[in-house]
């Protein structure tokens, strides 16, 4: 099983005994997660489907197209978010886009910036990645401002990207090259 580590969390890929407590954290951040994030259907917020997201993030990883892990706390062992590598493209671009969620009550304690720091290591050194980009909404200060602490470069403005609670929204165009790491 794919394992990672930083100071204060563990990373692994969610396996299916993981799906009551992925139900769990969408459950309970579903308003948080919602302000800059899709609204989802009520099957999203069943354990079903989340076991389906589970099987489909572990078919992806088998193809190498995706690796997602969830975000554990080493302490306690609870699962507080998820963070992803994804659609993977290899030569020419070698490239990958990185994504993250974590538990509203662990936000601005600086772990998400350790969860990017720790998968965009992993991605660069074990995926042999060139380039990792990620797309961030101008409102969504403190998912930007991560990434600004861990290298990625602001490239462009993407104008309604992203069909979110029935408006266009406008994105940040980030990205962190190998040679930056």
């Amino acid at each position: 099983m794919l394992y990672l580590e930083s100071e204060r969390c563990i990373y692994r890929v969610l396996i299916e005994e993981d799906a009551e407590a992925l139900t769990n954290l969408v459950v309970q951040n579903k308003r948080f997660w919602s302000i800059h994030e899709p609204l989802h259907s009520p099957e999203y917020y069943t354990k079903n489907f989340q076991l389906k997201r589970i099987n489909d993030s572990m078919h992806q990883m088998n193809m190498r197209r995706e690796y997602s892990f969830g975000i554990f706390l080493k302490n306690t062992k609870e699962l507080i978010g998820h963070i992803s590598i994804y659609s993977i493209k290899r030569l020419p671009f070698s490239s990958a886009f990185i994504g993250y969620s974590l538990d509203e009550r662990f936000t601005r304690k600086g772990i998400t910036t350790e969860a990017v720091e720790c998968i965009t290591k992993f991605a660069f050194e074990n995926l042999d990645l060139h380039r990792i980009e990620a797309y961030v909404s101008p409102a969504n200060e403190g998912s930007y401002r991560v990434l600004e602490k861990v290298g990625y470069q602001r490239e462009g403005l993407l104008k309604q990207l992203l069909y979110i609670n029935g408006v266009w929204v406008d994105h940040y165009l980030y990205a962190k090259l190998a040679e930056e790491y």
